[in-house]
């Protein structure tokens, strides 16, 4: 794996989820950090998700992982910061491919769409795919940045 650490965030729905995610980061001996939030309590999905997401962007390597009830809001929200590119997934496929192929390194999950076990899985593939470094999506990537 080729970056430092993973970001994690989530709203009161995806807070089970978060926190499974953790154990399994644990298992896997990697470096993260828990951004919230730390109940079940409702809560604003924004607020993690830019949480997450800004710290992603200050920290050149690192991804992130955000849960709410079906990972939109928190992905729309996390790409409005400059130098983030979410994904929302629904499928082991989606996740693998939102790195392999578009260099992803926030991905959003729902809880009200995907079970914890898939959820788990989902961040598993995301985090262990390396992008894939073809000219051809390199080029792709290169114009998602730029598109304003």
């Amino acid at each position: 794996m080729d970056f430092m650490k993973v970001y994690l965030g989530a709203d009161h729905a995806g807070f089970g989820a978060k926190e499974g995610l953790k154990k399994m980061l644990a298992r896997k001996n990697m470096e993260f950090e828990d951004l919230g939030t730390n109940s079940r309590e409702s809560c604003d999905y924004p607020d993690y998700a830019l949480k997450v997401a800004k710290k992603v962007a200050k920290n050149k390597g690192s991804l992130g992982l955000l849960v709410c009830g079906t990972g939109t809001g928190t992905s729309i929200t996390a790409n409005k910061v400059k130098g983030i590119r979410s994904a929302q997934a629904t499928s082991v496929y989606m996740a693998k491919m939102a790195r392999l192929h578009n260099d992803a390194n926030v991905l959003s999950m729902g809880t009200r769409i995907n079970s914890k076990k898939e959820i788990a899985g989902m961040a598993s593939v995301f985090i262990s795919t390396p992008f894939s470094g073809e000219a051809r999506h390199k080029r792709r990537v290169r114009k998602m940045n730029a598109a304003k």
